[in-house]
């Protein structure tokens, strides 16, 4: 199997990186992260790039492409650890273009293309843990439509997206609606989050809605999936960067009058550092490859992928604390933001314990299929 990348998506990584080491550098997201964890400016810019048209179609205005070259842009943003959420994007882009109507496509996936709407997934409810098929929030079917009422928390940039992709019940069953954060009987709650982001708890009170669809726990499934090879590949660039500051760092740093990458000891720390990352890095492109795949498959994939990222992860984020000292938890040093959000993203779309169980789970179910 041929794993090299295109000239095409070499050119994408090339011009998403130059972008992150121009424009989006350490001290601009420290302002950004300051100022609340989030900057139309900087979205904007993303989106001139293309970048918030890739899973959209072109006939609707967007670049029209696939897995690989998400991947392959969320790897560059995760090396400067950007705080727009562009997975998000990436997530409403592709649920839109594949289960919505063509009036609703007609309508909002050229606004996401051209970076002039965020719309984001709210999905999580307190008691839903990270399951999918927990949902209280309830879709009526009113005059003009559908009326929605729900409560869902920590929705990435909530508080500022103009639109909201929201799973309901509705007839007993789970469907997928688009809620305008405009429309009467929407309230938010915004916070910053740890690793400097931003998101926001969302409150809808009959809020009218457009229905996506009525086979939402696919769609939803889908979506998740989708965010979860997001992840995955900004964890790689995550890890990538930290493993490069650590080493420069070692490179540096000298202790009993010698550089301390001269240890034997802690250059065995780094290559397994670098272990995991490749590991990581394996499994992510693995993620990508599977996001077309049937639902069974992908689902399964997914899970796989998202464990041994969590375990890498939080390997190479402790690691790299430790090798710097009491300086690598300090806010004014680079690599502490970094481990922060290896922190928050081996939670993102489901913790490490909850797919080594969707894993456990998914083996159990093919042994009884064999005994």
């Amino acid at each position: 199997m041929d794993f090299d990348f295109s000239d095409d998506q070499e050119q994408l990584r090339d011009a998403v990186r130059k972008w992150v080491d121009k424009g989006y550098d350490f001290e601009r997201r420290r302002g950004i992260a300051k100022a609340g964890g989030f900057s139309r400016e900087a979205y904007g810019q993303l989106a001139e790039l293309g970048l918030s048209g890739l899973y959209i179609p072109e006939a609707n205005d967007g670049m029209g492409m696939g897995p690989v070259e998400g991947m392959v842009v969320m790897e560059e943003l995760g090396r400067g650890i950007v705080l727009e959420p562009l997975a998000q994007t990436l997530i409403a882009g592709a649920v839109l273009a594949g289960y919505a109507a063509d009036a609703v496509k007609t309508v909002w996936l050229p606004k996401i293309a051209s970076g002039e709407a965020l719309v984001v997934l709210a999905n999580q409810e307190r008691a839903a843990r990270y399951r999918l098929d927990l949902c209280e929030a309830k879709a009526t079917s009113a005059q003009a439509g559908w009326a929605v009422n729900a409560i869902k928390n920590i929705v990435p940039a909530g508080d500022l997206a103009d639109a909201f992709i929201v799973p309901a019940l509705a007839n007993g069953k789970i469907a997928l609606f688009l809620v305008e954060r405009s429309a009467a009987g929407v309230s938010t709650r915004g916070y910053s989050t740890q690793d400097g982001g931003r998101a926001a708890d969302v409150t809808l009170k009959d809020a009218p809605a457009t229905l996506i669809t009525l086979d939402g726990l696919t769609a939803l499934e889908h979506a998740v999936d989708i965010g979860i090879a997001a992840t995955c590949a900004e964890a790689v660039g995550v890890m990538d960067k930290t493993l490069a500051i650590t080493v420069e760092y070692m490179n540096t740093r000298k202790q009993f009058g010698v550089f301390i990458s001269s240890f034997q000891a802690l250059r065995h720390r780094v290559a397994d550092m670098k272990m995991q990352l490749e590991l990581a890095r394996s499994m992510s492109y693995y993620a990508s490859l599977k996001l077309n795949a049937p639902a069974d498959e992908r689902r399964a994939a997914m899970a796989r992928a998202k464990y041994q990222l969590g375990n890498s992860m939080r390997f190479v984020g402790q690691q790299a604390v430790q090798l710097h000292g009491g300086i690598g938890v300090t806010d004014e040093y680079i690599v502490s933001h970094y481990f922060k959000r290896l922190t928050q993203m081996e939670m993102t779309f489901g913790d490490t314990l909850h797919h080594l169980g969707e894993v456990s789970a998914r083996m159990q179910d093919t042994a009884g299929v064999f005994a």
